[in-house]
């Protein structure tokens, strides 16, 4: 159990850190504090970079092909994935891609990972990705 104390810490670390920043594209500061068990603290900021990414996902390029034609409205994805020479797998979407599909996708979007037409399961973004951060967090 960590003591009021602490959690009161920890909050003041994370909002001083947030002067730290390094956030030229978004101006969305965040700090951060984490306790470590044998209770040491590190602080962290968001620190941006005009290449966001290196690489792109299957899901997110599907969803960057449709926002690029005008598309912001979705209802489902479905994902397939395993080795080249193997079989199938229920293949869920990374973090990144969870995240992305979140600022697209409301929590309701249905998410079908398959290994064949017949054999899928199915979830929600918020099954997949609870207590989301989304766009209208920065209303």
């Amino acid at each position: 159990m960590i003591d009021a104390n602490t959690v009161q810490d920890l909050c003041q670390k994370a909002i001083d850190m947030r002067s730290e920043s390094y956030a030229p594209y978004s101006d969305f500061l965040v700090g951060s504090a984490i306790l470590t068990d044998d209770g040491k603290i590190f602080t962290g900021c968001n620190i941006e970079n005009s290449a966001f990414g290196p690489s792109i996902c299957a899901e997110r390029t599907a969803i960057v092909k449709a926002v690029s034609e005008g598309h912001r409205d979705f209802a489902a994805i479905a994902i397939a994935g395993g080795k080249r020479d193997g079989e199938l797998q229920y293949c869920a979407p990374c973090g990144v891609c969870r995240q992305v599909m979140r600022e697209f996708c409301k929590p309701s979007f249905k998410i079908y990972l398959a290994k064949s037409a017949a054999d899928y399961q199915e979830f929600t973004l918020a099954d997949l990705l609870p207590e989301s951060f989304g766009p209208e967090n920065l209303e």
